[in-house]
């Protein structure tokens, strides 16, 4: 496929099917760095208590980002990486709310005094498995425990986000999860055609995807998101083709197009699906250069990675006020918040750390009943993981790093200091990827879908500086492809 320019939304994004053909490797997604391959048992709860014990001192009055996760679902879907549990016994959710209330209550009493809540985003396995009456009850419990922005303040609304399949809700919950103060939307489709969806055993009719959405509209949420995926079984050009028409037609705000990871050594449902019906690498890439095309002649902004927004969307918004981060629920507008993660394998990230919670629900539970939240491994950032962070972040989000910017942050000389990552990225501006000056460091339009390779340079972590595809090393088992 030749190179195609895409509309002249800002920020530019060029498709050049060469280039992604040679360059394209395996390699983190950066949703945080160190990544989470790096967590380490020897962070505990102790290290937690401290980072928010640092934060109290400092006298931070940021509002907080609180993940909950909620692990179930009542059907499998083969391409799913997620840390989920799927059953029909209802009742295993009633003892996880339990728990979970618990963790949440303990976590607000950490916070005591600087409790305010900016965001609230609920994920799994399937949010909506809880029933309308669970959910009532889960969401009295948090304002009980935490403030919520425009509750008592005055200010906005905040962002409160909930991930829905639209097959375990309907219309009328949509109206409920409003009301129970939810403003924000992911929808999960990953593709409209039907012999996809038999071969990922995600049987979803369109009409019933956008009752949903109309649903939202009428109730006044704030932004819609579709989740959609590209490499799955059985998928086509063209068949991408028509679900992304039926998608622009369904005007959702936000749009995210992930690559899929056909990792069935590391996903056990992966293994039910047959690899030789899976789209070559060609296919993939005509896919993505397709998707990429329409959805920016239709007016979406490339935002980066796999994500598309309006261009009046907040997160479009705050890509182009700087104020867009990254972190482990993607692209974010609230620049730095501590997020507080609440549930089995929740991640969060609060001051110079990262912690995550047990991932089995038995470890999980043993934990909070040892009268301990249930934090498991994480990882203290060093001075050189939170300057590298700093750039991975300045890369991913805004596609350029300002030297002076780095240098007056941080008691480094940036030419010295990263010597042999601007050796190497002279190998990434030979292909066209970045440009360099004395100043600054630009990824060029061409660069925007290799982002990964160029931030996986300054990843002191990797064996070595990511300039040239790898083969199936030690990287690739744990990494997806960066396109």
């Amino acid at each position: 496929m030749s190179a195609i320019s895409c509309s002249d939304s800002a920020p530019l994004v060029r498709f050049d099917a060469a280039l992604l053909r040679k360059l394209s490797r395996n390699g983190p997604r950066y949703t945080s760095y160190p990544t989470a391959d790096r967590f380490s048992e020897q962070f505990g709860y102790r290290d937690y208590l401290a980072a928010v014990a640092a934060r109290r001192t400092r006298g931070f009055v940021k509002p907080l980002s609180l993940y909950l996760h909620i692990p179930f679902c009542d059907t499998v879907c083969y391409y799913c990486a997620c840390n989920k549990i799927v059953t029909r016994r209802t009742e295993k959710a009633a003892v996880y709310l339990g728990y979970l209330k618990r963790e949440i209550a303990m976590q607000a009493a950490l916070f005591s005094g600087m409790n305010r809540l900016g965001q609230l985003h609920l994920g799994g396995g399937t949010p909506t498995y809880l029933s309308d009456a669970q959910m009532d009850e889960l969401m009295a419990h948090l304002r009980r425990h935490f403030e919520f922005a425009g509750d008592a303040d005055g200010e906005g609304e905040g962002e409160y986000a909930i991930e829905v399949d639209p097959r375990t809700v309907t219309p009328e919950r949509i109206g409920r999860l409003r009301a129970q103060g939810f403003n924000r939307l992911s929808l999960g489709v990953q593709d409209y055609d039907e012999t996809v969806q038999r071969a990922v055993n995600r049987v979803q009719p369109e009409a019933q995807t956008q009752a949903i959405i109309d649903a939202a509209r009428a109730h006044g949420y704030r932004s819609v998101n579709i989740d959609l995926i590209y490499g799955l079984p059985e998928q086509t050009v063209f068949s991408m083709a028509q679900t992304i028409d039926k998608v622009i037609a369904a005007a959702p705000d936000r749009i995210a197009l992930y690559h899929y990871a056909h990792l069935p050594r590391l996903f056990k449902p992966q293994r039910r699906i047959d690899s030789a019906r899976l789209p070559d690498a060609e296919s993939k890439l005509g896919m993505l250069g397709l998707a990429i095309a329409r959805l920016t002649a239709a007016g979406y902004v490339y935002i980066g990675m796999d994500h598309f927004a309006k261009p009046d969307d907040e997160l479009a918004v705050s890509q182009r006020q700087g104020r867009l981060h990254r972190n482990f629920q993607g692209y974010s507008t609230h620049a730095d918040a501590d997020i507080v993660a609440c549930g089995v394998s929740a991640i969060g990230a609060v001051g110079m750390t990262y912690s995550q919670n047990a991932k089995t629900l038995e470890a999980y539970y043993e934990r909070l009943d040892r009268g301990e939240l249930p934090i498991e491994r994480g990882v203290a950032l060093s001075m050189d993981d939170a300057l590298r962070r700093s750039i991975i972040g300045m890369l991913m989000c805004q596609f350029e790093v300002s030297v002076a910017a780095v240098e007056q942050a941080f008691p480094i000389d940036f030419a010295d200091y990263f010597r042999a990552e601007l050796a190497a990225l002279k190998t990434l501006a030979g292909d066209g990827l970045v440009e360099m000056s004395a100043g600054w460091i630009s990824v060029t339009a061409r660069g925007r879908l290799l982002i990964r390779n160029i931030c996986m340079v300054f990843d002191a972590y990797l064996a070595e500086l990511p300039v040239a595809p790898a083969a199936d090393s030690g990287a690739g088992a744990r990494f997806s492809s960066t396109v």
